[in-house]
């Protein structure tokens, strides 16, 4: 069982990263402002992630999704 929640924390991991990514890649697409802020400024990101909704969801709950996995490794293994 350890195994199974080992390999769904990396799984969680990898999709979480992988979803963070997608979202700065939008943030530089709308500019080079956005992109900068939500990288370097506190809460730039969350700001971001609600003016531009309709275009963020997908990647911000994908991350979700993966915090989820994680969460649920964390509760099946001792990690």
């Amino acid at each position: 069982m350890e195994m199974f929640g080992l390999l769904l924390f990396i799984f969680g991991m990898i999709l979480c990263i992988l979803c963070w990514v997608r979202l700065i890649q939008l943030a530089f697409n709308e500019s080079l402002e956005w992109g900068l802020g939500f990288v370097f400024v506190p809460f730039v990101s969350l700001i971001f992630i609600v003016k531009f909704w309709p275009v963020t969801k997908k990647p911000f709950l994908c991350s979700l999704a993966a915090y989820v996995s994680m969460l649920l490794a964390k509760s099946v293994s001792n990690l």
